[in-house]
Formats: structure tokens, sequence, C-alpha cells
């Protein structure tokens, strides 16, 4: 936890910028993995973190606006809690290191919000992700559970995405902590990336590392041969000479900010040709990236000028062709890279993303694309000092999407569909950094750079 004053002077921005009525943030509960005693790891809802700080379930923090009066509503331990889990600070002193001096029962909850209802006061809560909380608000309010997902505050959503959105010098920290642990995990993986490992032996390993140093992982771990297949979370392979293994993976600090960075690494670290020259493609695409984010640069620009990267360096390998930008405006690199530039990161890996990733990444003067490719741009709108975003552009050869592009004649006037034929058992390769808008540019959240370059990432897997 930061000192109660940060939580303090965040609950009394949100009264801000909300304005009136009641706010209510629910925590999260205790998830069964198989049966209720034996649960998920507990992760507590973000948004409570980042208001409340407090770490432990069934917590709900209720802030009246008009009467300038906040509560923390939850249970003390039993002796049965004590049996099992110990002796552990009372809910008041919980309380007090998050700054809120009043300590209500969970069973006064409904009490206060049957009279809220009752008076037609306006109540404040954002769109529940969990299914329990669902179920939690849908019994407090006295409605269906479609509705509650419907009725949620859009003034409050608003309000935290606005400040959640910039971060302060001491979440950079925090951040940058992450990024510490995610450094180490990488540097362990692309020291393992040798003829005859198995994924499963590389992933669990540097899960491990995120675990002894942290929270655990922010996400689940990608970790492939098949980089092709973006989302790759199945580990089942062994490494063998001449292939590639792309490792997207972050971890949770014990603050519970989120790393999230990628490398592709060549087994054995010896890049062929044809590797190499796909490496550097992507290698200048994430360069200049980060070159070209700054205040006042929307990351839609940044993305479409990725794609130009990207289609440029394969025209010189012949693998496209065509004008720049008549390839660009009819969406041919997106078959080369089907997603989004990055995303924001945070206390969420892909921070907010519960609360609409539209409504998170986009505003009134910055629209989402409906094209394939571009739509999957996470975030896109202009950016700002104290923005946190990830920068991971990615050439992939995807067997499926290149037959349906080619029987399609789907930008067949950029594209050399012979050509990609000796290129279907390729993979893919991405590469992934995290950056901080500044005053003046932007900077890698965490300084000291994971090995990026074909010779800098060879010399770590030879050693």
């Amino acid at each position: 936890m930061f000192s109660n004053t940060t939580y303090i002077n965040r609950r009394q921005e949100l009264k801000k910028k909300i304005g009136s009525g009641i706010v209510i943030l629910p925590g999260n509960s205790e998830a069964a993995m198989n049966y209720a005693g034996n649960g998920y790891a507990f992760r507590q809802d973000s948004s409570f973190i980042y208001y409340v700080g407090l770490n432990m379930p069934d917590l709900v923090y209720l802030l009246d606006i008009d009467n300038d009066r906040e509560y923390l509503f939850g249970d003390e331990l039993t002796i049965d809690d004590v049996i099992w889990m110990g002796s552990l600070p009372s809910l008041k002193e919980r309380a007090e290191k998050a700054g809120i001096n009043t300590v209500e029962s969970s069973t006064q909850l409904p009490k206060y919000i049957s009279g809220a209802l009752k008076s037609k006061r306006k109540i404040h809560y954002l769109k529940p992700y969990r299914y329990r909380n669902k179920l939690f608000l849908s019994e407090l309010f006295g409605k269906s559970p479609q509705e509650i997902s419907e009725s949620f505050s859009l003034d409050m959503t608003s309000a935290v995405i606005a400040m959640r959105l910039i971060k302060s010098e001491e979440e950079l920290r925090e951040l940058a902590d992450a990024g510490r642990i995610g450094y180490a995990m990488h540097i362990v993986a692309m020291k393992m990336c040798q003829p005859g490992a198995l994924e499963r032996d590389v992933a669990g390993t540097i899960e491990g590392l995120a675990i002894s140093a942290g929270n655990g992982v922010s996400f689940p771990t990608i970790l492939s041969m098949n980089g092709q297949t973006l989302h790759n979370h199945d580990h089942s392979g062994t490494l063998e000479t001449g292939r590639l293994m792309l490792c997207d993976a972050g971890a949770e600090n014990l603050n519970h900010y989120a790393s999230d960075f990628t490398r592709t690494t060549a087994v054995g670290g010896k890049y062929t040709a044809r590797q190499t020259a796909i490496h550097n493609i992507v290698l200048s695409a994430v360069n200049e990236s980060i070159s070209m984010a700054r205040p006042g640069v929307t990351y839609k620009s940044v993305h479409r000028n990725a794609y130009r990267i990207i289609f440029e360096g394969l025209r010189e390998i012949g693998l496209t062709c065509g004008n720049t930008e008549d390839a660009l405006t009819a969406g041919a690199p997106a078959l080369f890279m089907p997603h989004g530039l990055g995303h924001a990161i945070g206390l969420d890996v892909h921070d907010m993303e519960n609360l609409g990733e539209t409504s998170v990444g986009y505003d009134e003067t910055t629209k989402r694309e409906t094209m394939f490719g571009y739509r999957s741009l996470r975030f896109g709108k202009r950016l700002e000092p104290g923005h946190v975003l990830t920068v991971e552009p990615g050439v992939y050869f995807i067997p499926q999407l290149i037959d349906k592009w080619k029987a399609e004649g789907i930008c067949k006037e950029f594209i050399n569909f012979d050509r990609l034929e000796t290129y279907r058992d390729f993979g893919g390769i991405r590469i992934e950094d995290n950056i901080a808008i500044t005053e003046k540019g932007a900077r890698l959240v965490y300084e000291k750079r994971l090995p990026i370059t074909v010779e800098e990432i060879t010399e770590v897997v030879s050693v």
C-alpha cells in the first residue's frame, strides 16, 4: 500500500469529479477453483485497490458525496478465520491504513442502500465484470443482473478512467518495479531457449520468478514456437533448432502494478537470414513508434506508422508490393499484424478494460476504426503525460489467414502470395516494450531495456 494520504486524495478527487450522490465500490471475493475451500489466488479489484488499497476479500467502500461521509463495510475475523489464517489486523486497523474512519458490518449495507433508494438518491457504481459482484449488486438494488450490467454510472466510469490513466510518480516507480521482475523473467527465458528444452519448463521457471519476486504473472504466459498464434498458452512443445520462441510475459509486483514484455528468440541463439530480416523490420517498428510517441500525438497515428514500417520492410524482401499509402488505406499490413500496436497498462495489464476498452482507449475526437487490423487497436487516442502504454508490433505468417485472403483476393495488388508460400511455417515475431509518456516524448518504464537486437539476444542465449 501507499500512505493513506494517497488514497484519501484519490477519493477526494473522485468526489469532485462525480459531484453528487453515493458511490459504491465493491471489492472482490474469493473464487472457488473446484470447491469452496480450494480457491484461486485472491486478486482484489483494481479500482478498489486504487481508491482503498486494501487487499482482502468481501469489502465494500461507500462514499456519500452529499453528506461528505465515507464507510468501509465488512466483517471482522471469526475464531475459525483465526485458526485457519492466523491473527490478522482488525478491520478498523486496516481501514485506518486507507484513511477511512467509519467501519460498519456488512449487514448494515443493505439498510443504508435501502434508505438511499427510498430517498431516490443517485447511486454510482462501475459495471461489474465478475458474476458474483453482479449478483451482489442485483440483490442490493433489487434489479436483475442484466439491469445491473446496463445501469452502471457513466459519470463514475469516466471519472475513474480519467484518474487512473494518468500515472503519478509513485505509480511509475511501482510500474518500474514490475518491469524489473519482468526483465529477470525474460533474461532467464532467453538463456533457457536451447534445443531440446521443453516450452513448459521455460514457462514454469519464469512464472516461478514472478511469484518469488511479486504477486505472480500479470497475465497467463504466452510462450511458444508457434508465435503466429497471438495468444498461444499451449506450452507442450520441445524447442527445435531453426525455430523461434516467442515469449510474451510479465509480472505483477507486490503493489499490484503490471509489466508486459515480448521478445522472440531463435532457439540456440542462431537466427537464420530470413528470421533476422523479419526481426529487424519489427525492431524498426518498435523503435520508431517509441520515438514518435509524445503528448498531442494520437496512438492511432503511431499504429498506422508502424504499419507503414512493416509494409515497406516486407516490400524490400519481396512479400508486399505497390504504393505504401494505398496499401495502408486498403489495410494490407493487417495480414501480417492483425492486432493493435499496444494498450494502456497499470494496475491491470490491459488497464481498466473491464470498464470498456473503447471508453479507455478512445474519446469524442478519436474514434475507433472498423477495418480489420486497425479495429484491434485497444488504445488510439491523443497521448498525454502520465499515460503508460505497451508498444508491441509484430509480423506473423498465419497460414489460415493467408489462405483466406488469397482465396478472396483481399489486397491482392499489395501482397505477393506466391512468395508467401515459402513463409507458411515461419511462425511469428513480436517485440514489446512498456513506455511512459513524458512532457516532451516517451521513455521506457523500466530504464534497463531488455536485449532487443539479434546480436544482443544471441549473446544472452550463448552465455
